[in-house]
């Protein structure tokens, strides 16, 4: 890197530029004392007089404008700063999250903004999420769902004010909506989000056997126009001012994949004009935020489908095994863990004579009654072929035991008359950690060696 390149990069004016200024400064100058000079010699002519005051103002006029163009170029290379700092630490996002925590640290302080809101749609569900972050402190977080008409509707709607909805979002919902993407069945999915599965629901002891998974991201209309987002913008721009009681903001959309999915608004007290600087910050953080938001959301999902098990949309072994290990890291010495262990009974025998396509469909029944008969904060997974584990959180033997005849109970409960199948059995091996201590993979050894027993015994019932 040459030096003057050395003085760019830090700020520094170009050399040219410099000793161009130094020599129409010297021509004036010296064209100044030529005139004082003059009229020295030859006494105050009206014209001498005209032409030194004309002097005078030409050379008061490229002062002015000689400070006027450092504070452009000083302006410009703070936006150029501002948005290097924004792309880099974008570059340094994986997470979602995190990417909103690198636009809100560097946004603010770049556009003069002293509030910046985040609206995203979930990928996993049909809901707008607002985030308020004060830009001073970068503090005051404050978190509201938009309906999501602010995002769907129509944008030639976008004039129309609608009545403010706002809905807290507590530390529950916000587990929920940062692992409902990478759900299946009602089961958390663990993804690079966060690193511990959540129940999808406090409402509810156990969950529901008609548990699915969440819709995947898709905002109304495709490829929309920059004149169309924009409008979307604006209006979640009102929602934000009338929610957050802000006074002054401006507006740009987010999108993924071809689809706006939210906007990024920052906000300020005064009611003066927005400078075309921090238009300019706004819009081009939009734009690499959006970026590294569809990176992120197509990262996210390749984590989950290889969390998952394409066939019953359980968590798979692989899912299993690492939760098993990142609990395991967490246990505190009074939590107890226990492993249920169900095979369905006669499978091979129902695909030879049923064929391998009902096979199919009595898996996913099987999958759909477990996941529906365990409680909020088990795990059910599919452990291979047709077999299915489930890790209970914190159970008594006795606890063990009751989920375990629950789960018998709803796979026997099940019509599969439409598959032409008269019902289905499973046998049942429980196993609770006695010790604090005791590895996870002991118990899931034990659990399978109970299910064994059961087979032996004549299958339809579950051993501890």
């Amino acid at each position: 890197m040459t030096p003057s390149t050395d003085r760019r990069a830090a700020g520094a004016e170009d050399p040219r530029i410099h000793r161009s200024w130094l020599i129409f400064a010297g021509a004036f100058f010296a064209l100044g004392l030529l005139s004082v000079i003059r009229l020295v010699a030859n006494g105050v002519r009206p014209l001498d007089a005209a032409m030194t005051g004309l002097l005078v103002v030409v050379g008061f006029a490229a002062i002015r404008h000689r400070l006027a163009v450092q504070e452009l170029e000083a302006g410009r290379r703070s936006e150029a700063e501002s948005f290097a700092r924004i792309l880099q630490g974008l570059s340094r996002s994986i997470s979602a999250d995190a990417i909103v925590g690198a636009i809100i640290e560097e946004l603010g302080s770049g556009t003069g903004a002293d509030h910046v809101v985040i609206v995203r749609r979930r990928p996993d569900a049909r809901v707008l999420e607002a985030t308020l972050v004060n830009a001073r402190t970068g503090g005051s977080t404050s978190s509201t769902l938009f309906p999501i008409s602010d995002l769907e509707d129509p944008p030639d709607e976008a004039g129309i004010e609608r009545e403010p909805i706002a809905v807290p979002v507590g530390p529950d919902h916000r587990e929920v909506l940062a692992f409902g993407a990478a759900t299946t069945a009602g089961v958390p999915v663990l993804g690079p989000a966060s690193d511990r599965a959540v129940p999808l629901s406090h409402r509810s002891g156990r969950r529901s056997p008609e548990a699915a998974p969440a819709p995947a991201l898709e905002p109304a209309g495709d490829d929309p126009s920059p004149a169309a987002a924009l409008l979307v913008a604006e209006r979640i721009g009102r929602r934000a001012r009338s929610i957050f009681g802000l006074r002054n903001t401006l507006a740009a959309p987010l999108t993924a994949e071809g689809r706006q999915i939210g906007a990024l608004v920052i906000s300020r007290r005064t009611a003066a004009a927005w400078p075309p600087s921090a238009q300019r910050i706004l819009t081009g953080a939009a734009v690499e935020a959006s970026a590294a938001l569809s990176r992120a959301y197509t990262y996210r999902e390749a984590e989950a489908r290889a969390s998952t098990d394409a066939l019953t949309g359980l968590p798979n072994r692989r899912y299993f095994d690492e939760f098993c290990a990142l609990l395991a890291r967490r246990r505190r010495a009074e939590d107890s863990v226990g492993v249920l262990m169900v095979d369905i009974d006669r499978f091979k025998a129902l695909n030879d004579s049923h064929g391998h396509q009902v096979g199919d469909e009595v898996l996913r029944a099987v999958a759909g009654a477990i996941a529906g008969a365990v409680r909020e904060d088990d795990v059910p997974a599919r452990y291979g072929g047709e077999e299915f584990a489930v890790l209970l959180r914190n159970p008594t033997i006795e606890v063990a035991v009751d989920v375990g005849e629950r789960v018998r109970e709803a796979v026997g409960g099940l019509d599969l008359s439409r598959f032409g199948v008269a019902g289905v059995s499973v046998s049942v091996g429980a196993a609770v950690a006695e010790d604090p201590d005791e590895p996870i993979a002991q118990v899931v050894a034990q659990a399978d060696r109970a299910l064994y027993q059961a087979k032996r015994r004549g299958r339809d019932q579950v051993v501890a």
